[in-house]
């Protein structure tokens, strides 16, 4: 099983975790014997967040709680308060994942954070541009490792931009090995163009026998 921990904090760009996290959740699209999702919101409290669009979430466990092994997944989404220094706790929770080869997956204002920890200083990686890192992380030193794409994954660590959410599910999902992957060239392609012809394809990978 893989345990997928969201760490949610007030501003969250709920827009950003959308794709990644309905198919986690929802495994509709997921091949035969893939590897079960146990999928839970984290924080440093229990006290309820806010996100940008004004939902309230109310988180399942505390970093505390976390598991650290290779079947286990930190997503850090985009904020606009990643610079409270509460945050501290979770990133050095993030750096434990990289060194023990879990998969940390960061986008946008993320991407800054990891950014200020030194954790990109020597990792191919993204964000909205090496200027906003520089910006929001006085203290980065990685701009011979950026990459100007919308996610870049590298191994166990997936970082993307604003713009970048589709693709950085994408890179999430095949790193999992959760679809088929036909399925998963069919999903990015509708939800990419949205054009008719690849959600009939990814139907039709679906009627061959590839899910669950």
């Amino acid at each position: 099983m893989f345990t997928i921990y969201v760490y949610v904090l007030d501003t969250l760009a709920d827009w950003e975790l959308g794709h990644i996290t309905s198919e986690l959740h929802s495994g509709r699209f997921f091949k035969k014997d893939a590897r079960r999702i146990s999928l839970k919101t984290v924080s440093s409290t229990k006290e309820p967040i806010h996100t940008m669009g004004g939902l309230t979430i109310i988180p399942d466990c505390l970093i505390d709680d976390i598991v650290v092994n290779e079947t286990s997944v930190l997503l850090l989404p985009g904020a606009d308060t990643w610079n409270d220094s509460k945050h501290g706790t979770i990133l050095e929770k993030a750096r434990e994942f990289l060194a023990l080869g879990a998969t940390v997956c960061a986008i946008c204002g993320a991407t800054g954070a990891l950014a200020g920890f030194g954790l990109l200083d020597n990792r191919p990686h993204t964000s909205n541009g090496a200027e906003f890192l520089e910006m929001v992380s006085p203290c980065y030193k990685g701009q011979n490792f950026y990459i100007d794409q919308p996610s870049v994954a590298d191994n166990n660590l997936i970082t993307a931009g604003s713009t970048g959410a589709l693709l950085w599910a994408k890179q999430i999902i095949e790193r999992l090995g959760v679809f088929e992957a036909n399925t998963l060239e069919a999903w990015y392609d509708y939800f990419s163009t949205g054009k008719p012809e690849h959600f009939f394809a990814l139907m039709q990978t679906l009627s061959s026998g590839n899910r669950n």
